[in-house]
C-alpha cells in the first residue's frame, strides 16, 4: 500500500485560479510513488471559491475542503488542515501557484530520506528593492528579539511529517504564528531554493497593514524581549534623569536659580511621554494576547466540509 501525502491549501477569494491550482497538484502528484489526498481550506471567501471547491470535489474523491463560518485567517486553516489530514506527511501551499506544485515530488524525495521538514525558500528576484531592504532589516530584528531562528524566504511553503504534525498539533496557543512555531517544534529540516513565482490570479490577501501586523506577531509570539527593551529604556532615560538632575543642582548651586528652562522641560516631557506611551503600547499587546487565550475560544469554526460528511456515511 502507498504511503498517503497530504496537500493542505488555505483559500481566501481564490476563485479566479482554484480549478487551475487543483489540476497542477493533481497532475503533478498522479502516477507516484505515493497517493495523495489534497485538502483545500476556504477561509471565509467572499466570492465563487466555494462553489468552485464542491464542484472539484464531485469530480474527485481525492479532492477535500473545509469551509469555515467566516474569514478566521490563514493560521487558522492551516491548522483546520493538520487536524484533519490522514497522511503520513503533508505539504502546506498557497493557492495562487506561487508556490510551485512540481516542488511536492522533490519534498517527497527528500522526507523519504528522513527529513521531518523540506522547507522551500524563495529567492527575492523579481523583488522590489525596497521590499528586499525591508525584509533584510525585519529578519535581522526579529532573529536578535526572537528565541526562534527565522530565515528570509522560507515561509508556510514545506512538507511536514506526520511526528512534526502531531508537535504542531500540541501547541494549543490561540494566538498562532506558524512561522515560529516549525522553527521552535525543531526535527531534522532542510531547505529547497526554489525561483519567486508571478500569481497566476487574483490580487494579493497582503495589504502593507497586514503585513505590518504580521511582523509584528512574529516578534511578540515568541520572546519577551520588548518587556526587555521597556525596562532597558526605562533604565537609560532614569539615569540620565538623574544625571540631569545632578547638573541642575551643580548648576543653582554655582550660579543660582536660572529661570528659563522651557526647551529642556517640552524636550523631557515629549521624550519620556513617548517612551511611556511605547511602553504601555508594548505591555497593551501582552496583555491582549493574554485576554484572547484565557477566552479559549475555538481558532475557528466549520460551516460545511465533505471531510465530515465522509466520515459520517463509513
Amino acid at each position: 500500500m502507498r504511503e498517503l501525502l497530504s496537500v493542505i491549501v488555505p483559500c481566501y477569494n481564490e476563485g479566479a485560479v482554484i480549478e487551475r491550482t487543483a489540476k497542477a497538484i493533481v497532475d503533478t502528484c498522479t502516477g507516484r510513488a505515493f497517493d495523495f489526498e489534497i485538502i483545500f481550506v476556504n477561509d471565509g471567501s467572499k466570492d465563487d471559491t466555494l462553489a468552485f471547491l464542491k464542484k472539484l470535489a464531485g469530480r474527485s474523491e481525492k479532492i477535500k475542503y473545509i469551509s469555515f463560518s467566516r474569514n478566521f485567517g490563514k493560521e487558522a486553516a492551516m491548522l483546520s488542515g493538520l487536524e484533519h489530514c490522514k497522511g503520513s506527511c503533508a505539504v502546506i501551499m498557497d493557492a495562487d501557484l506561487q508556490h510551485p506544485p512540481e516542488l511536492i515530488v522533490q519534498m517527497y524525495e527528500k522526507y523519504q530520506e528522513g527529513y521531518d521538514q523540506v522547507i522551500a525558500k524563495r529567492n527575492r528576484k523579481g523583488d522590489s528593492g525596497l521590499s528586499i531592504v525591508f525584509a533584510k532589516l525585519y529578519y535581522k530584528l526579529a532573529n536578535k528579539l526572537v528565541n526562534v531562528e527565522m530565515v528570509d524566504g522560507a515561509g508556510d511553503f514545506r512538507l511536514l511529517s506526520r511526528r512534526t504534525i502531531h508537535a504542531l498539533l500540541e501547541l494549543k496557543e490561540n494566538n498562532r504564528f506558524s512561522k515560529g512555531l516549525f522553527s521552535w517544534v525543531g526535527f531534522n529540516q532542510i531547505y529547497i531554493e526554489y525561483e519567486n513565482q508571478e500569481r497566476a490570479g487574483g490580487n494579493s490577501k497582503w495589504s502593507f497593514k497586514s503585513l505590518l501586523s504580521y511582523g509584528v506577531d512574529g516578534i511578540l509570539s515568541f520572546n519577551n524581549q520588548p518587556l526587555r527593551i521597556c525596562i532597558y529604556l526605562g533604565g537609560i532615560f532614569m539615569g540620565i534623569s538623574i544625571l540631569y538632575l545632578l547638573y541642575l543642582l551643580i548648576e543653582i548651586l554655582l550660579h543660582g536659580i536660572d529661570a528659563p528652562g522651557y526647551f529642556t522641560t517640552i524636550l523631557l516631557i515629549t521624550t519620556l511621554g513617548g517612551i511611556q506611551l511605547f511602553s504601555i503600547g508594548v505591555i497593551g499587546e501582552y496583555i491582549g494576547r493574554i485576554y484572547f487565550e484565557v477566552k479559549k475560544r475555538p481558532v475557528y469554526l466549520i460551516q460545511e466540509t465533505n471531510i465530515k460528511e465522509e466520515s459520517e456515511s463509513e
